[in-house]
């Protein structure tokens, strides 16, 4: 690296979680022996639309448009993004040059904090009334089990009643909406914008019931514990692209490529790789109903699994496959085929004619 760049232009949003991104980023290039980053903090169009769903005000791509335009400028030398917040075609001139190891991909599901003590007191009385049972001799076999905290709900189930009958779910996602409405019949879902912070103070002061957010947002950013229930991809397959963070380049700059290239992570790549193909082949942008969750199965093979739902939930078509992992691209067309044939392509028409 000695002939290299003595510092690289790192630009990214200026979300608390976007900062953390670049951040791990910039220090992953430090371990690997790379040079410092300048974080660069570019406002973008969707950070200024805060009070409009992202469906009505264009899509996801408000994310990272001016990022990007940044980057063909050479005012930056890189960009950090969410890999979801990516169009599935991006702009001639510019690649992913590089990706982190893929935090917990799912959807979860985060109640009001007022809803712990409810469940710690729910907790205490079974408690009391097992240890009842026993000093009076009964077995515990064959009793209820303890039931989860509302932080620990194990079912979809269990969900439901956790919610009650008509909840507020505070999220602006199509795909989240489609996949969940079959599940929440009685749900109110609720446009809700902002950072982790915004949004857990709505929740916690009674705008919602209740929110769906990527786990690994919370993850990253040392709120795990809030976590209720993490969506199985059964019930709520994920965003393309969801817990990977993805470093966009110039395809031209060999030096940035080589210094990217080196904190790639392989197994993060070949999934963010069948998912973004798998997107092109239905022809998709950021905010329409499309789940699909990629997994390396082995050392050689990776699964994809995809779906696709109307925007109410009445259709949803589904598709999985394997295929070695050099041919990441090619399963995701291959899905992305297979939907077509069960009639995605009339159900993604449909939801973008309505958006």
């Amino acid at each position: 690296m000695a002939d290299g760049p003595h510092e690289l232009r790192l630009g990214t949003r200026g979300s608390q979680l976007a900062l953390w991104q670049a951040r791990t980023v910039a220090a992953r290039i430090a371990e690997a022996g790379g040079p410092a980053c300048r974080i660069v903090v570019i406002r973008t169009t969707g950070d200024t639309l805060v009070d409009r769903p992202l469906s009505e005000a264009g899509g996801k791509r408000l994310f990272v448009k001016e990022i990007e335009d940044a980057l063909l400028r050479n005012e930056i030398d890189l960009a950090v993004h969410s890999s979801k917040d990516m169009p599935a075609v991006l702009p001639e001139e510019l690649m992913i040059g590089g990706v982190l190891p893929r935090e917990d991909p799912l959807d979860a599901v985060v109640l009001p904090e007022r809803a712990k003590g409810i469940g710690q007191r729910a907790e205490r009385g079974q408690r009391a009334e097992q240890g009842q049972r026993a000093e009076l001799g009964h077995s515990a076999e064959g009793s209820a089990a303890l039931s989860p905290m509302p932080y620990a709900l194990a079912t979809i189930d269990d969900l439901i009643v956790a919610l009650g009958p008509s909840p507020s779910i505070g999220t602006g996602s199509v795909r989240r909406i489609a996949q969940l409405s079959p599940l929440l019949p009685g749900a109110r879902f609720q446009p809700i914008r902002g950072n982790l912070d915004t949004r857990l103070r709505k929740l916690d002061g009674g705008d919602h019931g209740a929110l769906v957010l990527a786990a690994a947002g919370l993850c990253r950013l040392g709120l795990a514990s809030r976590i209720t229930m993490t969506l199985p991809a059964s019930a709520c397959v994920p965003a393309p692209g969801q817990g990977i963070v993805a470093v966009e380049i110039r395809k031209t700059d060999d030096a940035v490529r080589q210094i990217v290239g080196a904190i790639d992570d392989s197994d993060a790549a070949a999934a963010l790789e069948a998912e973004r193909a798998l997107v092109e082949a239905l022809g998709g942008g950021c905010q329409t109903p499309i789940g699909a969750l990629a997994s390396p199965v082995d050392a050689d093979m990776i699964e994809l699994i995809a779906a696709v739902a109307s925007l109410d939930g009445s259709r949803i078509v589904r598709a999985s496959g394997r295929a070695p992992r050099p041919e990441a691209a090619a399963l995701g067309a291959r899905i992305g085929r297979q939907l077509i044939a069960q009639g995605a392509d009339a159900i993604l028409a449909e939801a973008q004619s309505r958006a």
